[in-house]
């Protein structure tokens, strides 16, 4: 079927010149720009990262031109997101000279431009050049505010380089910015991350995303983990799970995805599209494709990435090609997360099939054991079953 697609779709082109795509690769197209760039590695952190020289930064830029230049496209982008890495540690020029990679072959998006940014390296000059070219959201990886937790996590700043870092951004007056917490972090209770989401609150950021602390391999803090010197305490971690959701309530915060709240008409749009299956374009070593019916990223070395800057499809791995099918399947697992819900009849739609038989029953389990509630053909998880979305993920998987 996938063949047959890419024969169809090559070249061909509807009356106003974008290219002719069939209706379940989605309707938005997204850029996502990798930085990979870090002064140090976070405890925490297993993201592809480099330390960062002029001499590699100048290269990063030039094979970031080239790699974009290569892709051929017939359309605007609806959003772009930096991240990271630390995006913000590129100086002031390196980020204009960015912008002009992504405005000069993809146009400015229509929708939301974000730049992911660390406290730390948030100056004038950088948000001056962000502000002017287009940026329309900054989010920064906050943490915590809680200096001794900060430590925890090898994060390189403190309480009063946030709060300096914010008021700063506020200044320029960015559409909206968001502010990152984990939590769950080793030697936090209750009180603590309720101190973190009422200091973060009190700020009036637009939206805020607060993330459980995972484990993940090759990192300081798995090796620890490995050690004994710290353990995971599920109980506290689905305490922590509720205490924010209850908060973030109180305090005027829409929680519309498991780890996400914002303010009315401030949700982010490029990680609603993504969750969507919609497609995206990822740019820089590491960075991940979901497009024209494949699936890819490129390679997560700085140096292999720049050697295979011979054509638009050198320097891939992990392709694969997308089906209807798949990409059915993960609309459900990714929208049974957000508190919207997914609306079967409407994947059914875009997708011209419907939930596989086992599929349908674990939903229908999930529903008698009051994890999932029914409204038509629209299905969502409750309290609960957000609780174990990643658990029913993993089980609807075919």
């Amino acid at each position: 079927m996938q063949g047959n697609l890419k024969a169809t779709v090559e070249g061909k082109k509807n009356n106003l010149g974008k290219e002719f795509q069939p209706k379940w690769w989605g309707d938005t197209l997204g850029l996502y720009v990798h930085v990979p760039f870090c002064a140090t590695a976070c405890d925490f952190c297993a993201f592809y990262q480099v330390q960062s020289d002029r001499e590699g930064i100048r290269r990063y830029l030039d094979g970031m031109q080239d790699e974009a230049e290569a892709i051929s496209l017939n359309q605007g982008i609806d959003t772009c997101f930096w991240g990271g890495g630390t995006p913000g540690l590129l100086k002031a020029e390196d980020f204009d000279r960015l912008c002009d990679v992504v405005i000069n072959r993809f146009g400015r998006p229509k929708t939301e431009w974000s730049v992911e940014m660390a406290p730390s390296t948030v100056k004038a000059d950088k948000l001056k050049v962000l502000k002017e070219r287009g940026v329309t959201r900054i989010s920064m990886g906050v943490q915590s505010f809680d200096d001794g937790l900060l430590d925890k996590l090898g994060r390189q700043h403190s309480q009063k380089q946030v709060l300096k870092a914010y008021d700063l951004i506020r200044e320029f007056d960015f559409d909206s910015v968001n502010l990152d917490l984990i939590f769950a972090i080793p030697g936090q209770d209750e009180e603590r991350l309720k101190a973190d989401i009422r200091i973060a609150a009190a700020l009036e950021p637009d939206h805020l995303s607060t993330y459980c602390l995972t484990f993940e391999e090759d990192t300081a803090l798995f090796v620890q983990l490995s050690e004994g010197k710290v353990s995971i305490d599920q109980e506290m971690e689905s305490r922590l799970y509720r205490t924010s959701w209850e908060m973030m309530a109180e305090l005027g915060y829409e929680q519309y995805e498991v780890s996400n709240y914002a303010r009315p008409g401030k949700r982010c749009a490029h990680n609603v599209n993504t969750w969507n299956m919609d497609q995206w374009i990822g740019l820089g070593p590491s960075g991940a494709s979901q497009f024209r019916g494949r699936r890819y990223a490129n390679v997560p070395d700085l140096a292999k990435w720049l050697e295979a800057r011979d054509g638009p499809e050198s320097g891939r791995v992990d392709e694969s090609d997308l089906t209807p099918e798949l990409l059915m399947e993960d609309c459900l697992i990714f929208g049974l997360r957000m508190n919207d819900g997914v609306d079967l009849g409407a994947l059914e739609a875009r997708f011209d099939t419907g939930v596989t038989e086992r599929q349908a029953s674990i939903l229908s389990q999930l529903e008698e054991e009051g994890k999932l509630v029914r409204e038509g053909s629209l299905i969502r998880l409750t309290d609960d079953g957000r609780m174990i979305a990643d658990a029913i993920g993993a089980e609807l998987m075919e």
